[in-house]
């Protein structure tokens, strides 16, 4: 499992133009079930991903299909962690 944080390099202004191929792309990739939440940072400096496990190679991959990644607005730091305790819904997404 994966938490991918994203930091925006960009004014808002730069990253509102893309907010919306950022949300379709993140909408793909909850329907193929790669995601399991999604959303912005408080205050608005960036988001979080939370993935189901897949291999490294494979998430960055699909991170390289972001718009935020391929027009360059956010930066993306990549966490990799076994959760060993989870809430009883959390275990269900997870398949445990």
């Amino acid at each position: 499992m994966f938490i991918v944080t994203l930091k925006y390099k960009k004014p808002l202004s730069e990253v509102d133009r893309f907010v919306e191929a950022h949300r379709m792309y993140l909408d793909a990739c909850f329907k193929e079930d790669y995601f399991l939440a999604a959303g912005p940072t408080n205050p608005r400096s960036g988001g979080v991903i939370l993935t189901r496990a897949l291999a490294r190679t494979a998430l960055d991959a699909l991170l390289q299909e972001d718009p935020f990644y391929r027009e360059g607005v956010a930066d993306y730091e990549i966490v990799e962690f076994e959760p060993m305790k989870c809430s009883a819904g959390m275990a269900a997404a997870l398949g445990k």
